[in-house]
């Protein structure tokens, strides 16, 4: 993406590349990577990382410290303003940054968005946006096209059809929806990368966690994805064993790191392995795994799912895929339930030898299935959001435009193998507050939770980190630091009592 980006670029006379990826947890490998290429050349500041878990706080100023700022601070003062301006060649950040400053009413947010014009804008994964914010998104995006100069990529593996609502486009924008195809015959791509075949179980037998471990324990080295994460928790408890390794959110970035060294260094071994996950090893996540299980779900999902099984193509067999119904099946909210319904739909009406995974035609053919059926133009909330830029009410624009639907907070988290770390973060929190360096090295130990209701018991357990604005008076309402450890289970992360049910999926 980056090297098309970097060509298109010089060819047009474009201004900088902007890449915008969906999930915090690939977001920083992208980065180093970036970084390993261009800041030996031409300086610290042509990447910029751009997130919320990129800095936060305020920086110290000389009348702080009663003198001048230290390099330290200047080089965090200097990273802030460039963020808020977005003043870099190529800037690195999340969906929830670009889409949602588009329809906010807030300085802040607004004053970066003059960069998006003659850019060139790269989406990664372009399947996680929303499907009923999709006509405003696409309707915005066309117009910085048409009218801004610039170049908007939408980069997956399964492409949405997007297409199919160039007409509820075109209401709001006069070029509508209709890309151009990078790769023009996509099925002549696909066609020698066959490396799966796939088993599409019945969908009204659930399969018991029991059932479900010994068939995993069958072959040494298993994946198995699930929709939810007391899922994930009830399967790892059925199969507990040196094997066995547990993935999903609930674990912080550096534990999940961890993890994953210790996976792929038993994949690359042939030691046996079994890993049990939620959609966070679907996207962006190198393993490869022989055999790979998945949840019924959203069609997308599941070949990502797929794309974790003989990813390299070393095996001398095609790799076996599963997709099947868990024991006391659920969906995390949202349209992720419809999605998944429309799975089944198509398997019961084409059998299993129409369910072509690597059919880019058949891709496209579920998500007009997924359109038609939840009709994203005419949602509640696009027709909201609609009236709302009618009237020119920009504050309810921004208060109804919202990727991710609730708030959350960050929870630096005691995680047993960085507990050092832990403790001077937690020290330097008492004595200086919350700064832009506090939160980048709090990144590694930062689990993030649905913002609890006020009566709930995690409060009790949580410490505000104590803001470093107004000489530190108050306390910040986005940061706390977890103060049981027992609260830290070393495979299941982050588990307070009787709140099992606010995790992020």
């Amino acid at each position: 993406m980056l090297a098309f980006a970097l060509a298109h670029a010089k060819r047009y006379g474009l201004r900088r590349v902007i890449m915008v990826i969906p999930y915090l947890s690939i977001i920083e490998q992208t980065a180093a990577i970036y970084r390993s290429i261009f800041e030996p050349h031409f300086g610290p500041d042509y990447v910029l990382e751009h997130h919320s878990l990129a800095g936060g706080g305020r920086e110290k100023h000389a009348s702080d410290n009663e003198g001048f700022p230290t390099s330290e601070e200047a080089t965090e003062r200097r990273r802030r303003l460039l963020s808020e301006n977005w003043d870099a060649p190529l800037i690195i950040t999340t969906s929830v940054q670009v889409l949602e400053s588009l329809f906010s009413n807030r300085p802040s947010a607004c004053r970066k968005l003059h960069r998006l014009g003659r850019s060139v804008i790269l989406f990664d994964e372009v399947q996680t946006v929303p499907t009923m914010l999709a006509v405003p998104i696409l309707a915005a995006l066309s117009h910085l096209s048409q009218t801004y100069g610039s170049s908007v990529v939408f980069s997956t593996a399964t492409q949405p059809a997007f297409n199919h609502l160039h007409e509820a486009v075109r209401k709001h924008c006069p070029k509508g929806w209709q890309p151009d195809p990078i790769v023009p015959e996509p099925a002549k791509l696909f066609a020698p990368m066959i490396r799966v075949t796939t088993t599409w179980h019945d969908p009204d037998r659930a399969i018991p966690w029991s059932t479900l471990a010994v068939r995993l324990r069958d072959n040494p080295q298993t994946l198995c994805v699930l929709n939810l994460k007391r899922h994930a928790q009830a399967l790892w408890e059925t199969m507990q064993g040196e094997d066995v390794f547990h993935l999903s959110t609930n674990l912080c970035p550096g534990h999940r790191r961890h993890v994953l060294d210790e996976v792929r260094a038993r994949l690359k071994d042939k030691r046996p392995v079994h890993l049990i996950a939620t959609q966070c090893i679907e996207a962006g996540v190198d393993v490869d795994f022989p055999l790979v299980w998945r949840a019924y779900g959203p069609l997308d999902a599941i070949i990502q799912a797929a794309g974790r099984c003989n990813r390299e193509g070393k095996l001398e067999v095609l790799g076996q895929a599963h997709v099947f119904t868990p024991e006391d099946e659920g969906f995390p909210p949202g349209g992720y339930q419809q999605a998944a319904q429309i799975t089944r739909m198509l398997l019961k009406r084409l059998g299993a030898d129409g369910m072509r995974l690597d059919d880019p035609g058949f891709i496209t053919a579920y998500y007009r299935e997924l359109y038609d059926i939840a009709k994203p133009d005419l949602s509640k909330k696009t027709r909201q959001i609609e009236d709302f830029i009618k009237a020119g009410a920009f504050p309810e624009i921004a208060q109804e435009f919202r990727l991710i639907e609730q708030d959350t907070i960050n929870i630096v988290v005691p995680y047993a193998n960085c507990l050092e770390t832990f403790r001077q973060l937690r020290e330097v929190a008492d004595s200086e507050g919350l700064t832009g360096e506090w939160v980048k090295r709090a990144r590694a130990l930062t689990v993030s939770l649905f913002r609890p209701k006020n009566d709930d018991p995690v409060w009790d357990s949580l410490l505000p980190v104590r803001s470093s604005r107004q000489g530190g008076r108050k306390t910040s309402e986005d940061w706390y630091i977890a103060l049981k450890p027992e609260h830290y289970h070393p495979v299941l992360g982050y588990q307070p009592p009787k709140s099992l049910n606010l995790w992020i999926g």
